[in-house]
């Protein structure tokens, strides 16, 4: 096996964000990676027979040289972020390619990471986590992945809807209309990845279908990838309700935070119940992230991390 790994950064300008100050960022990487990298020209290598250090070495920069495509800084600490996700032997590296996709999407964190092999591994999983820690963001680009590859045929969105005051019989327009606002940050996510003009096609073919939880009693989805957001407001009668809709050949993805519950009185969250009794099936996954999953604004990870520390238990 040839003992020496290179990759070619043609743009000088993304080589030097990517060296960093005073090669601060290969120095992080070679603290991973517990070898050498070499920079020659417009070339970084590492020069070790081990095929693990080699993966993980272009994982890394390809991962580092995707974040400064996509507008990011290549910072110590999104450098740090990278390096701490472990690409396993027999994995096809944890990154989510979709066809015709704007952006690959990477994990940030080692959790991310283990969610996305999680997802492929089984057609039901549970995923728990704070705000921002990319529960959603990622079951949607890997649902995404799915459809467009020819693996399924669509993707069924839905939500609880849980009124703040207003109900939704006396807002304006029909159904769908009614319902728009709740399912938006699932379109947010989706047009990350796609172009816009790419997901209305999507839905106007009815490949992506938005189909709200209360109207879903009666229905099997087979061949299709169901997800449910914003679980923890869904009633235990709900949650048994949509876990059922699960029919021939479908996936679901079911994603919540418990630190958000927003049901009325002495509602118990069946996204709670849910993670509780499935746990025991070892064909279902669970995945739990914490605050340090948290990949937006780093003052939200902070945010997270002090309403966890909070002596205070509402």
């Amino acid at each position: 096996m040839d003992s020496s790994c290179a990759i070619i950064v043609p743009d000088a300008d993304i080589l030097s964000k990517l060296c960093g100050t005073n090669d601060s960022n290969l120095k992080l990487i070679e603290e991973s990676l517990g070898v050498q990298v070499y920079a020659r020209g417009n070339e970084l290598s590492v020069e070790d027979q081990d095929p693990d250090i080699q993966r993980r070495f272009k994982f890394i920069v390809d991962r580092i040289i995707d974040e400064i495509e996509d507008g990011a800084a290549a910072s110590a600490d999104a450098v740090a972020s990278i390096l701490n996700v472990n690409v396993r032997a027999g994995m096809d590296s944890t990154n989510i390619v979709v066809p015709g996709g704007v952006r690959r999407v990477y994990p940030k964190t080692q959790n991310q990471a283990d969610y996305i092999a999680l997802m492929r591994q089984r057609d039901l999983v549970l995923c728990e986590g704070p705000a921002g820690s990319g529960k959603t963001f990622l079951a949607i680009a890997e649902a995404l992945r799915l459809v467009l590859s020819k693996q399924y045929r669509g993707i069924v969105l839905t939500r609880p809807v849980v009124e703040a005051g207003e109900s939704l019989g006396f807002l304006p327009g029909d159904l769908e209309q009614k319902t728009a606002p709740y399912l938006r940050p699932l379109y947010d996510s989706m047009e990350m990845i796609l172009p816009r003009e790419s997901v209305a096609r999507l839905a106007e073919s009815h490949i992506i279908e938005t189909a709200p939880l209360a109207y879903m009693r009666g229905r099997t989805f087979c061949d299709k990838i169901l997800i449910l957001d914003e679980a923890q407001n869904t009633s235990q009668e709900q949650m048994k309700m949509f876990l059922t809709r699960m029919g021939s050949g479908s996936k679901v993805f079911i994603t919540g935070d418990l630190t958000q519950v927003d049901l009325p009185g002495k509602v118990k969250s069946g996204f709670s119940q849910a993670l509780a009794v499935l746990s025991r099936v070892p064909e279902i996954g669970i995945m739990r992230m914490t605050g340090q999953d948290v990949s937006r604004n780093p003052l939200v990870k902070k945010i997270v991390k002090a309403y966890e520390n909070d002596p205070i238990k509402n």
